[in-house]
């Protein structure tokens, strides 16, 4: 009975995680309509003009390195800034941090505002300096 029981609880406990694990802030912004986006094309539709990069890091990650031209908003100051960010509703916005996880809560602010249309950036910048693509220190 005591065996049965323990099986039970661990059955329950994996259960739980898988569930704790499947609600990411990226299974969240998938089931929100926003897209990921590999470095490479991010970069190029970021250095035509077509859409925006917003880096939600922390300053002292920023600091660190940061992709020119990006616009810095650490994500706890996203909500105060959606103001000036207005200008940028309907064009397409790249949201991006370190590894993408903190970019996709971001993007799902952005299109509970009313932004349209919100690309997060897969891998972070991360990712984004793994092809070698420029940064700022």
């Amino acid at each position: 009975m005591t065996s049965a029981r323990n099986l039970f609880q661990i059955v329950f406990l994996f259960m739980a995680i898988v569930l704790i694990a499947c609600s990411s802030p990226e299974s969240e912004a998938e089931s929100k309509g926003i897209q990921s986006i590999l470095p490479k094309e991010a970069a190029k539709m970021f250095s035509s003009g077509e859409a925006v990069i917003i880096d939600v890091r922390e300053k002292n990650e920023w600091d660190e390195k940061h992709i020119p031209g990006a616009i810095h908003i650490p994500l706890a100051q996203l909500n105060n800034h959606l103001p000036e960010l207005e200008k940028f509703r309907d064009k397409p916005v790249i949201t991006q941090c370190r590894s993408g996880r903190r970019s996709a809560q971001a993007a799902v602010m952005l299109k509970n505002a009313g932004f349209k249309d919100i690309y997060n950036l897969e891998g972070g910048i991360i990712a984004w300096e793994k092809e070698g693509l420029e940064l700022e220190k």
